[in-house]
């Protein structure tokens, strides 16, 4: 598995070795050892899986304290703009964010670390994302910021659609109360 370390300071781009020949391919999508080797320190305990059709955004999510989650996503139909957004105060880089295309055919995972707000596009139709989680989901700790943020200003690339009512209505940057330490471990 080859690790990236992305401009924002937690985000791993993982790409994983794939061997191919006349029977198909196989690659190691998870290895606990591995992510310590590159300094993750997480251990995962729920996962996920979305479907979610072409154009549709969903997000920006994430979880407050106790229940602070770090994210390992994977797309396994299809393809993402996924999108992470720094929202650790004091972080010299908070509220900025970084996009980076996972698909089927590269087989990328991302990292996003507590701390981060996460959302994503599905760049095609029935594109499906399988996420581990280091912390189990808790209506009481969920929060998040508007996908159309006139601060964030994140650049889709398709124009959204579909977004649910529960996303339409969170915050906006500004509003946002950011994360303190315990928002981030």
């Amino acid at each position: 598995m080859e690790s990236i370390n992305a401009r924002l300071k937690g985000l791993v781009l993982l790409r994983p070795r794939v061997f191919s020949d006349s029977r198909g391919w196989f690659m190691e999508a998870y290895s606990q050892m591995d992510l310590g080797r590159i300094g993750v320190d997480a251990t995962f305990v729920q996962d996920n899986i979305s479907q979610t059709a072409k154009g549709i955004v969903r997000g920006v999510h994430l979880q407050r304290a106790p229940y602070a989650q770090g994210k390992l996503v994977r797309c396994v139909r299809g393809a993402i703009f996924d999108v992470a957004v720094d929202l650790r105060s004091g972080s010299p880089t908070f509220g900025e964010w970084e996009s980076f295309e996972l698909s089927e055919s590269n087989h990328c995972a991302l990292y996003i670390p507590p701390g981060f707000g996460h959302a994503f596009q599905a760049m095609e139709e029935g594109t499906m994302i399988y996420y581990k989680c280091t912390r189990g989901y808790s209506k009481e700790s969920e929060d998040g910021i508007r996908y159309d943020d006139p601060d964030l200003r994140i650049t889709w690339p398709l124009p959204p659609q579909g977004v649910s009512e529960k996303d339409a209505a969170l915050a906006p940057l500004e509003k946002f109360h950011p994360l303190g330490p315990e928002d981030c471990t």
